[in-house]
């Protein structure tokens, strides 16, 4: 059971912001000894929290931990960054306004929400959360409850951790999430669905609330005619069907060049079949579908050519890893972001259609291009707009800490990760200071005479 459950969200605010006050968050000293005493608890709760994983999402222990429990190496490279982050930055003072000296003062912005997704629960929820801590900040976390297992580990492991009046977790549905909504954050973090971060905006907006949205959407793989197809296939046959599809960076779809696409679609069939065999219900690494509903949402868009797959199974939410061909831009899974383990293929035949293609739809997340031509790459990199571009890879680029991550348009407001996450939970408050031993006249009232030298000194 959650902390809050023993209080009321406005009451737990009201301690946090008390606790905020007192100043003990400020110093760099409190901020490294909690993100060593966070570090250490994810490392002592691994175990939990593999099982939890496991039991929620059917996620194979070598996923798990490269995706979720790596969080630890965030904590490591904000550790090693934390004092240079913080120190403030002089910056340059024009003559007419000398003498003076000016500074960027980072400071943190008070109490923040955190509200984590299902998907990579652990991972996308204690992410954050490091930023928030580095920065200086109380917050109050609240995992996915579509996760459960993995919701009560998280809760479980920040009370046994932190103080309430420091961090919170809080556990709970709809409901929870609207009660923390409507309370006034100084600043909320959501990870989930566009439909859900337009509420979340919504409900922000009513205390002008600062916001960071990483949502998601149809992010495109465009393959190129001159590619090695094989390591093509192998990357995004492990980029899409990780976590059984369910990756808001996965390839959405494919978008091949048709001189290549049969060569193409054989190749994947052979990179599914090494890595989950004939039978991938049989394999131990791949994962399941995280709900009823999100399985019932996923049979309907099974259909048309089927290269491979179709296979499902509703007691044990398994839907097998899918392609399939001949899809057209009004296929039921060309229509909203898939989120699970199918893969659409269409086909374009020069550069220009792929990019108009793309371009004629909202941004997304990321894009995955694969070619060997240096001059196409700086065409979809300067032609196209996305929250991530990597060429001839996919997915790994979230997990480079010095890379901000995050959305663009409909994709998402706001970035994360490294120094990123600590600008996002900080402000940057402009600080003038003047001495009393000069005060130029020419400044104040009556203003007679004055604007000649004005116009001189301030060009």
């Amino acid at each position: 059971m959650s902390q809050l459950a023993v209080s009321s969200t406005a009451d737990m605010l009201s301690k946090q912001r008390q606790f905020f006050a007192s100043g003990q968050t400020r110093s760099i000293e409190f901020r490294i000894e909690q993100l060593q005493r966070l570090k250490q608890a994810i490392r002592s709760a691994q175990p939990r929290v593999l099982k939890a994983l496991a039991d929620d999402l059917s996620k194979p222990s070598f996923e798990a931990y490269t995706t979720e429990l790596s969080v630890t190496g965030e904590i490591s490279q904000t550790l090693k960054h934390l004092k240079r982050w913080m120190k403030p930055k002089g910056v340059g003072v024009p003559l007419p306004f000398l003498p003076a000296s000016a500074q960027i003062y980072p400071e943190p912005l008070g109490v923040v929400l955190i509200i984590g997704p299902w998907n990579y629960p652990f991972q996308l929820t204690m992410t954050p959360l490091v930023g928030a801590i580095a920065a200086g900040n109380c917050a109050i976390v609240k995992p996915s409850e579509i996760a459960p297992k993995t919701s009560e580990a998280i809760a479980e492991l920040i009370d046994q951790t932190f103080a309430a009046e420091y961090i919170a977790a809080v556990e709970g549905g709809v409901e929870t999430s609207q009660d923390l909504l409507s309370q006034h954050f100084d600043h909320i973090f959501f990870t989930g669905s566009t439909y859900i971060g337009k509420v979340v905006m919504e409900a922000a907006a009513k205390h002008l609330t600062p916001v960071t949205l990483e949502l998601g959407g149809k992010s495109p793989c465009v393959v190129e005619a001159n590619v090695n197809v094989d390591v093509t296939a192998k990357r995004i046959v492990w980029g899409k069907f990780l976590n059984a599809g369910q990756t808001c960076i996965a390839p959405d779809y494919i978008l091949v060049n048709r001189k290549i696409k049969p060569e193409l679609l054989t190749a994947l069939k052979a990179a599914l079949k090494d890595f989950y065999g004939d039978d991938p219900k049989a394999s131990p690494d791949f994962g399941r579908i995280v709900s009823d509903k999100h399985f019932q949402r996923l049979s309907k868009l099974i259909g048309g050519h089927l290269v491979v797959g179709g296979q499902s199974d509703a007691a044990a939410r398994y839907i097998a890893p899918t392609i399939i061909d001949q899809v057209s831009p009004e296929h039921p899974a060309m229509q909203d972001e898939i989120f699970g383990p199918l893969l659409p293929v269409l086909e374009y035949e020069t550069l220009d259609q792929a990019i108009a293609f793309v371009n004629a739809r909202p941004k997304p997340l990321a894009l995955y291009f694969f070619s060997n031509s240096s001059r196409d790459q700086n065409r979809i990199q300067q032609e196209t707009s996305s929250g991530g571009l990597c060429f001839n890879e996919t997915i790994t680029h979230v997990a480079i800490s010095d890379l901000p991550f995050g959305g663009v348009g409909q994709s998402g407001l706001g970035a994360y990760h490294g120094k990123t996450s600590f600008d996002t939970f900080t402000h940057y408050k402009s600080v003038l200071k003047k001495p009393f031993w000069l005060d130029v006249p020419v400044r104040y009232p009556p203003y007679e005479g004055k604007l000649k030298w004005a116009k001189k000194l301030l060009g």
